[in-house]
């Protein structure tokens, strides 16, 4: 009889240990292995001395060798090609991140903070997508009343079609508004959390998408695991590519997060999926980020910006508009810099406020933008211009709140801070572009050409770049500069800086 072995699997990184410890070996987390056992298989397995009289056996007769034949492997001449079906999915902003549009048979991991509109979202894909295909919404966490409260709360449809012990019955019409062209969508809600229901019900129901809600609340009842350890979560999305691959469903599954923002469970959860991506948001804030990290099928890092309304998430045509100030009525401290996310530039307003300290070191604090770039930058202020950011507190903020942490708006912040300090404003109608070396000098960036188209959409008339890049010929005026004492010169227009103008006020 076969015996069993325990071991211990940690539910945070799912490292595997011989023994209990109070903490991790590999990532350090307390209280987070957890028992496992596993049977061990009667079957023998060749061993080494089998493999190695094989071997001997091939080899004995060398004159007598068979020539080399493959039994299974394919040339890339031998494989057939086939184009990529892609169906919308009625957004164009997820379009986007999923590299253009949703692939059958695709798996894609959607995770985030709770309450940032992970559910919503799904929700109101699955009643776009269920006018053309067949949608199955398996939620783990919610009633099947519940789900249909929020579809009455985004007028997603007028009838949702909710399966209960192996029938299909329809939840009472809703008395708020509804849009016409969503009666009679083909979706189906199933709230279920076993496994093999599951299963069976995309067996017999045959979607074409099935949306799961959430993976961590899906078991499998086989191990003796609780929903949500790292065995029923691996074992799960195993079970769910394998029917995503063979019957060309698509899966779209909701995964949790952990209190520093990764995704809950091993990381075999990402490997095994074909896409992944992050929605993300500030809690103050109506925009919501859904970012690429990972998709086999298209570019990472791409970015779709939606809107929290009363009737749900909403696309943001112009994200420019959303995380640019008002250039009416410009203040001082005050840049406007071209960021790139993927193949997507952004015009971004940063702020700056510089103040003198009253502390023996002086505060420094940053918002969507990196903490360290910002400190080398007031380094090089500091020591390549002449501004004394020793004596002064330095806080710099993006406008929207938006991450922008690549070295291209650099000189942006450069800029900023240097206004603020003078309390000056920055020509309104300047976008700036370049990343800032240690030595004071501009370097060139990435994208050039996509940056300045974006600018030069949006009215803006002047573009301060590094000097020796290709520009393209469009309707905005390139002014190319080598140091940073350069770009301040030519941001602040008739206000040249001179070496009075570097020194301190007397009242400060």
């Amino acid at each position: 009889m076969a015996k069993p072995k325990t071991f211990y699997v940690c539910n945070e990184c799912g490292a595997e240990s011989p023994q209990w410890f109070g903490k991790c070996p590999a990532c350090g987390t307390y209280n987070s292995l957890e028992e496992q056992i596993t049977i061990q298989s009667s079957v023998d397995v060749p061993s080494r001395g089998g493999v190695s009289s094989w071997q001997s056996t091939q080899t004995n007769g060398k004159s007598h060798a068979k020539p080399a034949k493959a039994r299974a492997s394919l040339t890339f001449d031998q494989i057939t090609d086939r184009q990529i079906a892609r169906w919308e999915s009625g957004y164009a902003e997820l379009d986007r991140v999923l590299g253009g549009g949703v692939v059958p048979g695709s798996m894609v991991l959607i995770g985030g903070d709770p309450g940032i509109g992970k559910s919503t979202l799904l929700l109101q894909v699955s009643n776009q997508l269920a006018q053309k295909y067949r949608i199955l919404y398996v939620t783990g966490e919610e009633s099947g009343q519940q789900v249909k409260l929020r579809a009455s709360r985004l007028g997603v449809s007028k009838s949702v079609n909710l399966v209960n012990d192996q029938k299909v019955t329809v939840v009472a019409d809703s008395t708020l508004p509804i849009d016409p062209d969503s009666i009679g969508a083909d979706l189906y809600v199933l709230p279920e959390t076993d496994l093999e229901e599951i299963l069976r019900e995309i067996d017999s129901l045959k979607p074409n998408v099935a949306v799961i809600d959430s993976i961590q609340t899906v078991f499998f009842p086989a191990l003796t695991s609780a929903p949500g350890s790292v065995a029923q979560v691996r074992e799960c999305t195993a079970a769910l590519m394998k029917v995503a691959k063979h019957e060309d469903v698509t899966m779209l599954i909701v995964g949790h997060v952990t209190k520093e923002g990764a995704i809950a469970g091993p990381k075999v959860l990402e490997h095994l999926v074909d896409t992944v991506l992050y929605f993300e948001g500030d809690r103050f804030a109506s925009h919501r980020l859904l970012r690429t990290v990972k998709n086999r099928f298209g570019a990472t890092h791409e970015i779709g910006i939606f809107e929290m309304v009363a009737e749900g998430l909403r696309e943001v045509a112009n994200p420019s508009e959303l995380f640019l100030g008002n250039r009416d009525d410009p203040a001082p401290g005050t840049a406007i810099v071209v960021a790139c996310e993927g193949t997507r530039p952004i015009v971004v307003e940063l702020q700056a406020l510089v103040s003198p300290t009253s502390y023996p070191s002086p505060r420094r604090a940053g918002t969507g933008v990196d903490y360290n770039r910002l400190v080398q930058i007031l380094a090089v202020l500091e020591k390549r211009v002449g501004i004394p950011m020793s004596k002064l507190d330095s806080y710099v903020a993006s406008a929207g709140g938006l991450n922008v942490e690549e070295p291209a708006v650099d000189l942006g912040i450069a800029i900023a801070i240097v206004a603020s300090f003078r309390d000056r404003i920055v020509d309104p109608g300047t976008v700036l572009i370049g990343e800032v070396g240690l030595g004071g000098q501009v370097r060139s960036v990435s994208q050039m050409e996509l940056r300045l188209k974006e600018a030069a959409k949006l009215g803006f008339k002047r573009a301060i770049v590094p000097k020796g890049t290709k520009f393209p010929d469009l309707n905005i005026e390139i002014l190319p500069v080598s140091k940073v004492i350069d770009a301040i010169i030519a941001a602040i227009p008739h206000q040249e800086l001179t070496t009075d103008d570097l020194e301190p006020d007397e009242d400060e």
